[in-house]
């Protein structure tokens, strides 16, 4: 049966998919985007765009909720003003959303909030899971209050699951279209030592976890939305460059990272080693569990 969804950053990279994958299966989407109407259409396809949560008060309802906005997290240094502007892109609005939630005739069955393996903090070598223990941190910080502020409406009688993404592969997008040209140029390399985990995902698992997590009503709390197969930084360099065809002969040490990029460096120079444990205990299927498979996917057709 069609469902009425609401998906807030329905036009980013993992947004855009999951709107076309829900409107294929013909679901009615209503997407809350600051951008124009026609360009929210233009990105998302046949939806219905909303500029502000607030003009969604004393709404009739959604019967489901994808809560995915929030500010690109390595996209500036980590100033002060910059921290600001992250937890307010996502605890804010997400706080801002439950308040609007809440005045609603009728409250959702579902809400999926967006949420990352930076919960955990730099965990070095160890395997992490969903029960790990967190190491106390910024990212740890900006993830958890993301998560109370969505969990909040258990209270309400509502399905709340989170999605702890890792880094996110795929086509006309990412984090991969910035390495693209560096390697294509031969420029590229692992970063500090090369021995931190990067817990990567292709945007396809992402978004076919998000709908399983939507259509499977015993469903709830906490998933690590990554690949069952984490790999080194060093590793994921060696791969990528052979996808490309290129060397990686260029390391960029730590000391250079941390004096470039400040605090921010801790996101490239330490990582989690995590696994999908609870998804894949309760039946989810990864269809890109490779991180070869994946990265030749992501870059297939490109023109360099």
């Amino acid at each position: 049966m069609p469902k009425k969804v609401l998906i807030t950053g329905g036009t980013g990279f993992i947004g855009r998919e999951l709107c076309k994958q829900l409107l294929k299966a013909g679901h009615n989407l209503t997407v809350l985007s600051r951008q124009k109407p026609a360009t929210v259409k233009a990105i998302c396809g046949k939806v219905e765009p909303v500029s502000e949560l607030n003009l969604l008060k004393s709404h009739p309802g959604f019967d489901v909720v994808f809560n995915l906005a929030g500010e690109g997290i390595a996209d500036k240094r980590w100033s002060a003003e910059r921290k600001a502007t992250l937890l307010d892109s996502r605890v804010a609005l997400t706080l801002t959303l439950v308040e609007v939630i809440r005045s609603w005739d009728q409250p959702p069955m579902t809400v999926i909030s967006g949420s990352a393996v930076g919960f955990y903090g730099d965990q070095g070598p160890h395997l992490v899971t969903e029960d790990t223990t967190p190491t106390p941190g910024f990212t740890h910080r900006l993830c958890a209050e993301w998560e109370d502020a969505a969990l909040s409406l258990q209270t309400d009688s509502v399905r709340v699951c989170l999605s702890r993404t890792g880094l996110v592969v795929g086509k006309d997008g990412g984090f991969l279209e910035r390495m693209t040209l560096p390697f294509k140029l031969g420029l590229g390399g692992k970063l500090g030592s090369g021995t931190q985990y990067m817990p990567w995902v292709h945007r396809q698992d992402v978004v076919a976890g998000l709908i399983w997590m939507m259509e499977n009503h015993l469903a709830q709390g906490a998933y690590n939305m990554v690949s069952p197969n984490p790999v080194t930084n060093a590793e994921f360099t060696r791969t990528f460059a052979k996808a490309l065809k290129r060397p990686a002969l260029l390391p960029a040490p730590a000391p250079a990272l941390r004096m470039i990029l400040g605090e921010m460096s801790e996101l490239l120079l330490t990582g989690q080693k995590a696994v999908p444990a609870r998804l894949q205990s309760e039946g989810f299927k990864f269809s890109y569990p490779a991180l070869e498979n994946a990265l030749n996917n992501s870059i297939k057709n490109k023109n360099f």
